[in-house]
C-alpha cells in the first residue's frame, strides 16, 4: 500500500536556503523520493528517474497549474502554462520564425558582438572583473533586445523585469516583496516595447505578429510571446553562462582542456547546465493519483519537478559535483525535458557557442577572486556577481 510523501518542515525558500540552495536541493533529493514540504504544502520530487518521467508525463504532471501560480501575475502566460494541443500550436509559432536561414544570420551578428566585447575584457589582462555584469549580462542584455527588435530606450529595465518573473515561480515571500518593489515603470516598459507599432520590422519579435495575421495566434498572444522570449531567454542564458565561467575558474584543467579542442565548447555549456542548474524547479499539479516508489501524490497536488537536484544525482551522474567538459550529458534536464523544453534552447545554444568561443579565444585563464554572490530567487539559481581575475591569451 502506497504512503504518504516524506514531511519536511523546512523552508527551503528563505534568503539563507536560497544562498545554500545547491547543498538544501541536494539534501531534499535525499531524503526521500517523494518530499512535501508541510509550509508551502507542496510535494517535491529530487531524483533524476522521477523528474525525467513526470516530464515526460505531461498528462499527469499537468502544466495548466503549479505552485504559487497567479494567472494575474507578471509573468506572460503562455507556453508555460499550456498542455497539448494549445502548446504544440503555439511553439510552433516560435519554431516556425527558427529558421535555418535566420538562425545562420543570427549566429554571424552573436560572433561580431561577443568578439568585440572580449577583446575589450582582455585589454584588462590582469584585473579582478565581475563576469557577469561585465561579460555574460554585458553580451546578453545586447544581443536579446537586438534581436527581438526591441528599441532602445528602456533596456536598463531588464534586470528587474527578469527579478521579477523569477519571483512569480516561488512563493511569496520576502524575496517575492522584494522584487515586486516599485515596478511601475518596469512593467509600463515591457508593456510597450513589445507593442508591435514599436518592433524592428526585420526583428524576430515581428515575426510573431507575423503568425496573428497569418490566423496561427491571436493578436494578444503575439504580444505575449514576444514578452515570453524576452523572460525566459534573457536571465536563464546570463545564469548558466556565468556558471559556465565559474567553473572555468574552479577547474581550470577544464578550460585548457577546452582551449585545446573548441569542437567540446557546446557540451562543455550542457555540463554547465547540469552541473548547477539555473532553475532549481518547475511546477506541475497532478491529475490523477500518482505512486513513486511506493509514495502516494494524490489528485490535485501541485509539485515541484527539482531539475538541479536530479541533475546531480549520483544514481544517474558518476562524480555528480565534478565540472567535465567530456561528459556524456543526454538527458540532463537543465532545458526541461519533453514537449514543455526551453523553447529559447536554440538561442541559448547560439549565444553560448559565441560568448564562450570568444572566452576561449582571448582568455587564458580565469581565476577565483572570491565568492560569487547568488541571485537572490527562489527559483532562479545562479551568480549575480562573480569575481574572477582574467588573463588574456
Amino acid at each position: 500500500m502506497a504512503v504518504e510523501a516524506r514531511v519536511c518542515d523546512e523552508d527551503i525558500f528563505c534568503p539563507e536556503a536560497v544562498r545554500t540552495a545547491r547543498e538544501v536541493d541536494d539534501r531534499l533529493r535525499e531524503l526521500a523520493p517523494a518530499v512535501r514540504l508541510s509550509r508551502e504544502r507542496i510535494t517535491l520530487l529530487g531524483r533524476y528517474e522521477h523528474v525525467s518521467a513526470a516530464l515526460l508525463d505531461w498528462r499527469s504532471f499537468s502544466s495548466r497549474s503549479r505552485p504559487w501560480h497567479d494567472p494575474d501575475s507578471v509573468r506572460p502566460e503562455i507556453l508555460l502554462v499550456d498542455d497539448p494541443p494549445r502548446h504544440t500550436q503555439v511553439r510552433g509559432v516560435v519554431s516556425n520564425a527558427l529558421s535555418p536561414r535566420a538562425l545562420a544570420r543570427m549566429a554571424e551578428h552573436f560572433r561580431a558582438d561577443a568578439d568585440a566585447l572580449l577583446r575589450e575584457v582582455a585589454a584588462r589582462s590582469g584585473e579582478v572583473i565581475d563576469a557577469v555584469a561585465q561579460i555574460t549580462q554585458a553580451f546578453v542584455y545586447k544581443v536579446l533586445p537586438d534581436l527581438l527588435g526591441l528599441p532602445q530606450a528602456g533596456r536598463e529595465h531588464l534586470y528587474a523585469f527578469g527579478n521579477m518573473v523569477w519571483a512569480t515561480l516561488g512563493p511569496p515571500n520576502e524575496l517575492f516583496e522584494e522584487a515586486m518593489r516599485d515596478t511601475g515603470p518596469v512593467l509600463e516598459w515591457v508593456d510597450q516595447c513589445c507593442n508591435r507599432e514599436n518592433l524592428d520590422p526585420e526583428g524576430l519579435g515581428m515575426q510573431m505578429f507575423r503568425a496573428a495575421d497569418a490566423g496561427e495566434i491571436t493578436e494578444p498572444e503575439a504580444k505575449l510571446l514576444v514578452q515570453v522570449l524576452l523572460s525566459a531567454a534573457a536571465d536563464t542564458t546570463v545564469m548558466t553562462m556565468a556558471t559556465a565561467l565559474r567553473a572555468f575558474s574552479r577547474f581550470p584543467g577544464e578550460y585548457r582542456l577546452l582551449r585545446a579542442e573548441p569542437a567540446l565548447l557546446r557540451n562543455a555549456f550542457e555540463e554547465s547546465l547540469r552541473w548547477d542548474s539555473p532553475s532549481r524547479m518547475a511546477g506541475r499539479i497532478t491529475t490523477r493519483d500518482v505512486e513513486v516508489e511506493g509514495h502516494l501524490i494524490p489528485k490535485g497536488e501541485r509539485c515541484g519537478l527539482m531539475f538541479a537536484a536530479a541533475n546531480r544525482d549520483p544514481r544517474k551522474w558518476a562524480d555528480p559535483d565534478r565540472f567535465d567538459v567530456r561528459r556524456d550529458t543526454r538527458g540532463h534536464v537543465g532545458w526541461g525535458y519533453g514537449l514543455h523544453a526551453c523553447v529559447g534552447r536554440v538561442l541559448a545554444l547560439l549565444e553560448a557557442d559565441a560568448l564562450l568561443g570568444a572566452c576561449i579565444r582571448h582568455i587564458e585563464r580565469f581565476e577565483p577572486a572570491g565568492e560569487p554572490v547568488p541571485w537572490m530567487s527562489a527559483i532562479g539559481h545562479g551568480p549575480a556577481r562573480l569575481p574572477v581575475r582574467i588573463v588574456a591569451a
